[in-house]
């Protein structure tokens, strides 16, 4: 019997990727140079017209954010199908897309994984809670049955930290902090993602403790520019 090779219509060749989403194809395609990123392609051009209209609160489009995070998986080596959930992350809660529509256009995986992120989307972390983090972090564990939607969580996490200025609300500013460097942070270093482990801590520290963390780089840099100057001086005997 013949065999027919069955090729599914967002791994087929296609056009170059829009202006927009070819920086996030280039990371990529670094990590997985024989891999298509049609999906990818197609999942923006969804995310893009899903939150059309819709703005951040730097005021730039709505969807710069979940193409954030889609770096922030791609730069992590991740497939397209988690790069594809990414990008549709909040489609599902902030628009009129519904996960059947997903499901239907990108098949039941990134459907299933866009799901969880969702989910753990709607957890609300009051004060008691955030006193038993260690609690909370089994939870957020055991709710996100597929690593990948944990993934997805903390690179959305960490690029609202990243962001975080543009929060109005002083009092959400530390809120949010506390979370990240409670909950969000022990989390990523559990799963092995130090580097964001560390950037998690390093920008709630300078929303919680600003003062002290301007303090302790100015005294680092001191200390390196000091260290290079002797290295400097040695090289020079």
């Amino acid at each position: 019997m013949a065999t027919v090779n069955r090729v599914l219509p967002w791994r087929r060749n296609a056009a170059p990727p829009s202006e927009e989403v070819a920086p996030l194809v280039e990371i990529f395609q670094s990590h997985h140079p024989r891999s298509s990123a049609a999906l990818i392609t197609k999942a923006y051009d969804r995310a893009a017209s899903a939150h059309k209209g819709q703005s951040r609160k730097s005021g730039e489009p709505y969807v710069t954010h979940p193409v954030a995070v889609a770096k922030i998986c791609a730069e992590l080596g991740l497939d397209d199908i988690t790069i594809a959930a990414a990008l549709l992350h909040d489609a599902v809660e902030d628009t009129g897309a519904t996960l059947f529509d997903v499901e239907k256009e990108f098949g039941v995986e990134v459907a299933r994984i866009v799901d969880g992120v969702t989910k753990l989307d709607r957890i609300k972390f009051d004060s008691k809670e955030a006193q038993q983090a260690a609690t909370v972090r089994k939870m957020l564990v055991a709710m996100a049955k597929d690593l990948r939607v944990l993934i997805i969580k903390l690179a959305d996490r960490l690029h609202n930290m990243r962001t975080i200025e543009f929060v109005p609300s002083k009092e959400k500013r530390l809120k949010q902090a506390n979370e990240s460097l409670e909950i969000y942070a022990p989390l990523a270093g559990r799963i092995g993602l130090n580097k964001i482990k560390d950037e998690l801590q390093d920008l709630s520290f300078g929303v919680i403790n600003p003062e002290a963390r301007n303090s302790i780089i100015a005294k680092l840099n001191e200390i390196r520019e000091n260290n290079k100057n002797i290295i400097d001086k040695i090289g020079h005997k």
